[in-house]
C-alpha cells in the first residue's frame, strides 16, 4: 500500500494512463484527496472534553423535565416528558437542573520529559506537536465509564507527556523509529471512542508517553472503480469516510454505533462490527490490505488479490491488535454502489423468546435484511419513554394503537418485544426482503409495527451514550456490555446474565436499576448479544468500581454460558484478565512471542490483551472469580 504502488483512481486525467496496482510509479499527488473533516485538529473545539459526542448536543432538565439540544439529531429540540417519568420511576430520581457539570482543570500532570526525543522531533521531522495541557488531557482517555467518571473527578495521574499529529504513513515510521531509539511509550489515538480502556494511559508508566494522534491522516489515497475497492489512510472518521464515498456513488456500509466519531484505524484495531454487516460485512470482511508501522518494520501484505493463500494471514495478526503492536496507517476496502432504496421497518413479538425463535429462522434462512435487531421488553418500554410529546391527536392514535395490541393481538405490554429492519438494495429485492421477513415473522407470533418506529429505533442508537453522561451527571452510572453466543444458548445467556445482575444488585442493597438486553447482529452459528445496565448511585461512595463488581460478574456469567470475551468491543484493559483463557496459554504464548519480535522495547506498552509485556514472563495470574467458568452444556 506505499504510495509508489498505489497508483489506480478512476480520477485520473484522461490523457493519462493509469498504472495497475504493483507499478514502481509514484503516487501522482492530484490523485489522492485530503479530507475535510468534521472534526477538527483540535478536537475539544466541536467535542466535549468531559464526555461523548459534540459540544452542542446534550440531554438536560428544564422545568422538571428532560429535554435534547443540539440540531445533529431528531431529539434535537425536544421535550421529553414520557422519559422524565420512566427516569422517576426506575430509578426513584428528579432531575436537578442545577447540577454544573465539571470544569477543565486549571493544572495537568507534571510532563515526564525526555529532552533527547523531543529535540529530534522538532530538530528532523516536520510534524506538528503539542505540549499544551488540554491537548494531552483529552487524549489520556477512551470513553469507558471509569474513563468519564475519572475525568469528572480529576483522577489521572499520567497523560500523554506530547502529542503528535503525524500527515503520512512516512511520517509514521519516522516517529515509530524515534520512540523506539529514545525508548519512549507510544498510544496510537484515533477516534478516543474506545469502550475497553484501550487507550487509556497507564497510570503506572515511567517513561515519557507520546499520543500518535491519526485524525491529520485522512486522505483518500486512490479508488479503483473496476475492482471497487478504495485505500484510506487510518485516521479518516468514518461519517467523513462514508460523506466522500457518497459523493462518488459508493459506500463501503461500515456504520459501528461510534460511526460518527471512530476512525478507520481504530475498526481494525478492534476487528469492529456494524450495524449493516449482514449486507456489508463485519470489518474483517471488508479489508483487502492493511499497513501497520511497528519498530520491527512495516508488516503488510503485498498483494491486493481478493483471497490468497500463502501461510497464515498477517492481516488477521493486525486485526483485534488494539495498538499493541504498531500504528495503522493504510487501509485498502472493498465499496459497493449506494442502494437504490433505503426502507425502514419494524415488529412487534408477544414476548422475547418469540423473538429470538424468529432471529434464529432469519438467520437459517440467510435472508437477513442491512440490519435486524431484537430488543427485549425493557429496552422497548426505554425506547417507548424516549419518544418527543405528541398532539392530543397523536396521542389518541397511539391510545387506539395501544388498545390493539393489547385487546385485540391479546399481548401483554409486560412482555412484549420489538425488533427494527432496515432493508437496503434495489426495489424489487427490498420488496422481496419485506415480503420474506414479514411471513417469518407471522410465523413466530409477530407483526408489522411500522416503518417509522423501526427509523426511530435506528437513529437512536447515536444518542444512547450521550444518555450514559447525562445519567452520571444526575446521579446514575451506567454502560453497555456485549457478547456473542451459539444460537443454542442464546436465550439461556440473556435470562442467566439479568438473573445474575439482579442477585448481584440485591446483595449489594441496590434497589434501583436497569439491565436489558437486545440481540443485534446475527450469523449461521449463533448472535451477539448487548447488555444495557445502569443503576442509582446517589449517596455511593465507590459507584464506579460497585459497577465494574457488578459487571465482573455479568461477565463471568456470560462466559459460564458460552458467551464470548468480545464481539465487537475488543479486550482492551477491562477484560485483560480472562484474556488468557480465552485463547490458551499457547495462545497467549504466540502472541507475546509476536509481540516482542515486533515491538522489542515494548514501546506500545497499553497493557492491552494481556499485562504489560514485563508481565507476561511471570506464570498468569488467576482471574479475579477463579477457577475460570466453564460454560453450561
Amino acid at each position: 500500500m506505499a504510495a509508489k504502488r498505489n497508483t489506480v483512481t478512476t480520477d485520473v486525467p484522461e490523457s493519462s494512463v493509469a498504472p495497475a496496482e504493483g507499478t514502481a510509479l509514484t503516487l501522482d499527488p492530484r490523485l489522492s484527496l485530503r479530507v475535510d473533516s468534521v472534526i477538527p485538529k483540535k478536537r475539544h473545539e466541536a467535542l466535549k472534553w468531559f464526555g461523548w459526542g459534540y459540544n452542542d448536543s446534550q440531554f438536560y432538565g428544564q422545568n422538571g423535565i428532560i429535554c435534547f439540544r443540539g440540531d445533529k439529531y431528531p431529539l434535537g429540540g425536544c421535550e421529553l416528558p414520557s422519559f422524565t417519568k420512566w427516569v422517576e420511576k426506575k430509578f426513584e430520581l428528579t432531575v436537578d437542573p442545577r447540577k454544573p457539570y465539571p470544569q477543565l482543570p486549571q493544572t495537568y500532570p507534571r510532563p515526564v520529559e525526555n529532552a533527547p526525543f523531543l529535540s529530534e522531533l522538532r530538530g528532523i521531522t516536520k510534524v506538528e506537536h503539542s505540549l499544551e495541557g488540554i491537548d494531552r488531557l483529552i487524549r489520556c482517555h477512551g470513553q469507558t465509564l471509569n474513563d468519564i467518571y475519572s475525568l469528572w473527578h480529576n483522577k489521572f495521574q499520567r497523560i500523554p507527556d506530547v502529542v503528535v499529529w503525524p500527515r503520512s504513513h512516512e511520517d509514521v515510521v519516522q516517529l515509530v523509529q524515534l520512540a523506539h531509539k529514545h525508548n519512549v511509550m507510544m498510544v496510537p489515538y484515533g477516534g478516543g471512542t474506545s469502550v475497553s480502556g484501550a487507550i487509556t494511559c497507564p497510570q503506572e508508566e515511567k517513561r515519557t508517553i507520546c499520543a500518535l494522534d491519526t485524525s491529520q491522516m485522512n486522505r483518500l489515497l486512490w479508488l479503483n472503480r473496476k475492482n471497487l475497492t478504495v485505500c484510506f489512510e487510518a485516521g479518516i472518521v468514518g461519517q467523513d469516510l462514508e460523506r466522500v464515498l457518497r459523493e462518488q456513488g459508493l459506500t463501503v456500509g461500515h456504520e459501528p454505533d461510534s460511526y460518527e466519531f471512530s476512525t478507520l484505524g481504530g475498526w481494525v484495531a478492534t476487528r469492529a462490527s456494524g450495524m449493516k454487516k449482514n449486507v456489508y460485512g463485519n470489518i474483517e470482511d471488508l479489508v483487502v490490505r492493511v499497513r501497520m508501522v511497528t519498530p520491527s518494520g512495516t508488516l503488510e501484505r503485498e498483494c491486493s488479490a481478493p483471497r490468497v493463500s500463502c501461510g497464515p494471514d498477517f492481516n488477521h495478526v493486525i486485526l483485534g491488535s488494539e495498538g499493541t503492536l504498531g500504528v495503522i496507517t493504510e487501509v485498502v476496502l472493498k465499496v459497493r454502489p449506494l442502494p437504490a432504496v433505503k426502507r425502514y421497518g419494524s415488529l412487534a413479538f408477544p414476548n422475547f423468546e418469540q423473538g429470538v425463535l424468529f432471529m434464529r429462522e432469519v438467520a437459517l434462512r440467510r435472508c437477513q435484511p442491512a440490519s435486524v435487531r431484537l430488543m427485549d421488553n425493557e429496552q422497548f418500554m426505554f425506547g417507548q419513554a424516549l419518544k418527543p410529546e405528541k398532539s392530543w391527536w397523536a396521542s389518541l392514535v397511539d391510545g387506539l394503537k395501544q388498545r390493539y395490541v393489547t385487546a385485540w393481538k391479546g399481548i401483554d405490554l409486560s412482555e412484549i418485544c420489538a425488533a427494527t429492519l432496515l432493508f437496503e438494495g434495489d426495489l424489487k429485492d427490498v420488496q422481496r426482503q419485506e415480503s420474506i421477513i414479514y411471513e417469518i415473522a407471522a410465523k413466530f407470533k409477530g407483526f408489522p409495527a411500522g416503518g417509522q418506529n423501526g427509523e426511530r429505533g435506528y437513529i437512536l442508537t447515536f444518542v444512547i451514550a450521550y444518555i450514559r453522561d447525562f445519567g452520571l451527571h444526575q446521579g446514575i452510572v451506567a454502560e453497555s456490555f456485549e457478547t456473542s453466543v451459539p444460537w443454542d444458548r442464546c436465550s439461556l445467556l440473556c435470562r442467566s446474565v439479568k438473573q445474575r445482575v439482579v442477585s448481584e444488585c440485591y446483595k449489594r442493597q441496590i434497589t434501583f436499576y436497569t439491565i436489558s438486553c437486545r440481540v443485534t447482529q446475527t450469523y449461521d452459528a449463533g448472535a451477539c448479544i448487548y447488555f444495557y445496565f445502569g443503576f442509582r448511585c446517589v449517596d455511593v461512595a465507590n459507584p464506579v468500581e460497585l459497577f465494574e463488581a457488578i459487571e465482573h460478574s455479568a461477565r463471568d456469567e456470560i462466559l459460564s454460558c458460552g458467551g464470548s470475551l468480545s464481539h465487537h468491543h475488543g479486550v482492551g484493559k477491562i477484560r485483560s484478565s480472562w484474556y488468557r483463557n480465552a485463547v490458551t496459554e499457547t495462545g497467549s504464548a504466540l502472541y507475546s512471542a509476536t509481540k516482542r519480535h515486533l515491538d522489542p522495547k515494548n514501546i506500545f506498552a497499553l497493557g492491552n490483551l494481556l499485562p504489560l509485556e514485563e508481565d507476561t514472563q511471570k506464570p498468569a495470574p488467576a482471574p479475579p472469580s477463579a477457577p475460570p467458568p466453564k460454560a453450561k452444556l
